[in-house]
């Protein structure tokens, strides 16, 4: 089986899971009551599985989807403000194809990324709890298994995402740093394949070597943006750094 049917099966099985209860319970209550200027939609309801091509060589990391975003449309970051912001950076650095995602069938591609996050299902007030996240963890596991070929960057969208992340990048075959680095905008750690040779030269020899070169940034939220503690400068300058690394530039 290639890379790519494998990732659409895992996809599919992300798609079904029920695994926590209070997260199941939401997601399908807001599908059902829905919100208004969404009352003709059909929600997703479902688990929201990563976006992307198989061989990706940046991915995305974020937290949860939204409950009348990705909840909605079935695909991540797709149909919500946050969205908006995300994919109109990557439209901006040409990773993405057009400036903005409204539906799964909008026909929206990405050039050599893919966006997940570590809790799959619409979680209430946008907070999964560390158990949700825990619980959700084997499926960027194993998502991160199936890129590892060709992933050589990583984009994490705020300390939630982080924590979630690094742990899951040490499973799929890279060493983190003991102590673990801490979430900051602009942080830049050079992760080494297991078993590799150093790769703190920084991204030429992170990829050189099958390593991994991890970027911290503030996540996307309305909060984030609407402060201008985030601003889209700010988040194209992080993605342009990271493409670079990846060898997307």
């Amino acid at each position: 089986m290639d890379d790519s049917s494998a990732l659409a099966r895992l996809d599919r099985r992300v798609a079904g899971c029920r695994a926590c209860p209070r997260l199941v319970e939401w997601r399908e209550e807001v599908a059902r009551t829905k919100r208004a200027a969404f009352a003709d939609w059909t929600y997703w309801g479902r688990p929201v599985p990563g976006f992307g091509p198989a061989d990706a060589r940046l991915v995305i990391v974020g937290l949860a989807p939204a409950a009348h975003g990705g909840n909605r449309t079935g695909r991540m970051f797709t149909g919500d403000r946050s969205g908006d912001v995300l994919y109109q950076a990557l439209y901006d650095v040409g990773l993405a194809s057009r400036p903005t995602s409204v539906s799964i069938d909008d026909g929206l591609e990405l050039y050599g990324v893919r966006v997940t996050a570590p809790v799959h299902c619409a979680p209430p007030a946008n907070k999964p709890t560390p158990g949700e996240r825990d619980t959700c963890r084997p499926w960027l596991l194993q998502e991160l298994k199936l890129l590892r070929p060709t992933l050589r960057a990583a984009v994490v969208l705020g300390a939630f995402g982080w924590q979630a992340a690094l742990p899951a990048f040490a499973e799929a075959g890279w060493t983190v740093p003991r102590p673990r680095p801490a979430f900051a905008h602009g942080t830049r750690v050079a992760l080494k394949a297991a078993g590799g040779s150093d790769t703190s030269a920084g991204s030429q020899a992170s990829a050189a070597s099958g390593g991994l070169d991890v970027f911290g940034c503030f996540h996307v939220s309305q909060r984030n943006t609407f402060t201008g503690r985030l601003t889209t400068e700010m988040l194209r300058d992080v993605l342009r750094t990271a493409a670079d690394a990846a060898g997307l530039a």
